[in-house]
């Protein structure tokens, strides 16, 4: 049974005490398997529990994301991994599946994000899944389900403290109404329904018009992902997956900077020359995230220090700047969505560097034509949805 409050250990800060989760009016939707909730856990758990719902009513397929402060890190579908993208996201020695495959992706796309991540399932937690979850760092988990013998998986994390919380996927809130209070005052909306199909397409703007199935399959994860990510946010998704979230910036060209730069690592994770690493058999997944990182960015310290003898079984010969472009000059057909219009044509000249083909904006800018035009100047197809996804 659910109760109609619970106690959490806190508010945002452990100093923000006593805080509670409470409904006005029936019993809460979710109850604790293992663990104690906090208030920041919940509202990962909560978004993220939207989130792949959203995603599988849409697609069909199982669904899992990794937020981080209140916006994905990461979110997919389970579709099938290449052997490239399975290794890179350290889940080539599992037998995997598909909510498994799911959720391997979603920590996949951006693994540094997701360390100590919360996790959103769509579908009821197997062994597989539990599995995976058990040897990467995250600090919860809310899922409709859990399969037998998954809970006392998941206990052996976090010296048996692990947050295991069970959704009731009939749920839907009483009131269509939102509230929120804000230093005594408190806000009212209407709940964010709007639902993300590839529908939103039917506004080509572009000279080029064909948006393929697998486009759409990538523009409707990468929408509905935004739909659950602090704005101003711009996100890349590409075979299913997000592989680059911009979230939370002032300018919307900053936000593609951001998730640029997140979907051009996660290609050059590909790369066989950072896939034929040889890591000193002691160094854990985390550190070896960390070091991935550091021989695919600007910062040597690792290298520069002799520090990598701890880390490398020898020292790897990084990649050039050269060898980096032209990796990712291979990679075309990236899907992006953003939250709101493009003021500019910057974010489609950034953008067109890390390989989109397909955007789908709301459009409504005073400088529309100009962003159509550098759209169509790199060939990509353009769709305005006329529909502003901002989230607070």
């Amino acid at each position: 049974m659910c109760a109609k409050e619970i106690a959490l250990r806190y508010g945002v800060n452990p100093h923000q005490k006593p805080a509670r989760a409470y409904v006005k009016a029936g019993e809460l939707p979710f109850r604790a398997l293992n663990g104690a909730p906090g208030y920041i856990n919940l509202m990962d758990l909560l978004n993220g529990w939207q989130l792949v719902r959203e995603l599988k009513e849409a697609t069909g397929l199982p669904a899992a994301a990794s937020f981080k402060h209140v916006s994905p890190a990461g979110a997919a579908i389970g579709a099938p991994m290449s052997p490239a993208v399975a290794q890179s996201s350290f889940a080539d020695d599992m037998e995997l599946t598909p909510l498994a495959t799911a959720y391997a992706r979603a920590r996949g796309a951006d693994r540094m994000s997701s360390f100590g991540d919360a996790i959103a399932l769509s579908d009821p937690c197997d062994i597989a899944t539990a599995k995976l979850i058990r040897r990467e760092v995250s600090d919860c988990v809310v899922a409709p389900a859990y399969e037998q013998g998954v809970v006392d998986i998941l206990k052996e994390k976090s010296g048996g403290r692990y947050l295991v919380l069970e959704m009731n996927p009939k749920y839907e809130p009483a009131s269509p109404i939102e509230t929120r209070e804000i230093f005594g005052i408190a806000l009212e909306q209407p709940r964010n329904t709007y639902r993300i199909t590839d529908a939103m397409l039917a506004k080509v703007v572009t000279q080029r018009k064909d948006f393929p199935a697998e486009a759409k399959r990538d523009i409707v994860v990468g929408t509905i992902a935004l739909k659950y990510t602090q704005s101003n946010s711009v996100g890349f998704s590409y075979d299913g997956q997000v592989i680059g979230m911009g979230a939370g910036q002032q300018s919307r060209l900053h936000c593609v900077r951001l998730a640029a730069s997140k979907a051009d690592l996660w290609h050059l994770r590909q790369h066989p020359c950072v896939l034929a690493l040889k890591f000193r058999k002691q160094v854990g997944r985390a550190d070896r995230n960390n070091a991935i990182e550091q021989f695919l960015t600007d910062d040597v310290a690792l290298f520069d220090t002799g520090a990598w003898k701890e880390v490398f079984a020898k020292r790897p010969d990084r990649l050039s700047a050269e060898e980096k472009r032209a990796w990712l000059d291979s990679r075309k057909g990236v899907s992006l969505s953003s939250d709101a219009f493009f003021p500019f044509r910057d974010s489609i000249d950034r953008a067109a560097k890390s390989g989109v083909s397909y955007v789908l904006e709301p459009g409504g800018s005073a400088r529309d034509a100009d962003v159509i035009a550098a759209a169509d100047e790199y060939g990509m197809a353009m769709a305005f949805s006329g529909v502003r996804l901002f989230h607070h």
